[in-house]
């Protein structure tokens, strides 16, 4: 079993070793990209769905419950990437999957903006919401986003954007969410979050490029 010595350096690495001002933009930055993602994506319409037919609270700490634990296995394996890999490989893997996302995004048209969800019945919403999310969720764009970026961040300030991101969403869906979808159409939601992808991806092919003529 590890000392609690012997566990500072896996700790450290998971809080990453910037200062405030690094850990608050990889925050902030995992924060903006992830919302843009899930606005008007399907966890947003799951809780939108359910908390029109039950109380919001439980709606709310259901997707809380499942976006932390999302979370949590992707910056961990995130982590984990950027301790195998070269940082010029990781980076360039990066830029791959943000412009893919980006331009699946810029694609993406109003197909889903009716569909159903089907709720699960001899379960508290709680169990329900959870349930629901976890597997819509699991391996999906934003979850992947999640590791890219914790692999190249501090993986904790990564895991606090993308969660507060994902609880903000969430509330809007549960709150506001079907006045300010009858406004805004998905497919300009879409085509925002799509660029803001692609502007990500040149960045993250920079680093690649930067890191691989260091190394």
């Amino acid at each position: 079993m590890d000392t609690p010595q012997g566990l500072l350096p896996h700790i450290s690495s998971l809080v990453g070793a910037g200062g405030i001002v690094e850990l608050s933009a990889a925050a902030a930055t995992s924060f903006a990209l992830i919302a843009a993602a899930e606005i008007g994506d399907k966890s947003q319409l799951v809780c939108m769905t359910l908390a029109s037919r039950h109380r919001p609270m439980p709606v709310m700490l259901g997707a809380l419950a499942a976006f932390s634990l999302l979370n949590t296995l992707a910056v961990v394996f995130g982590a984990a990437i950027a301790s195998w890999l070269p940082e010029y490989v990781v980076s360039a893997t990066v830029a791959i999957l943000f412009a893919l996302f980006g331009l699946h995004a810029l694609r993406a048209e109003e197909d889903d903006e009716d569909e159903e969800i089907e709720e699960k019945s001899g379960h508290g919403i709680f169990f329900t919401t959870f349930v629901l999310l976890t597997v819509a969720e699991f391996g999906d764009k934003t979850q992947l986003a999640v590791v890219a970026l914790s692999s190249v961040h501090a993986p904790a300030a990564i895991w606090l954007g993308a969660t507060l991101a994902l609880a903000t969403t969430s509330a809007l869906g549960i709150l506001a969410g079907r006045t300010i979808l009858q406004k805004i159409p998905l497919t300009l939601l879409h085509r925002i979050s799509g660029a803001f992808f692609l502007v990500l991806a040149v960045f993250a092919a920079y680093q690649a490029y930067t890191a691989y003529q260091g190394g």
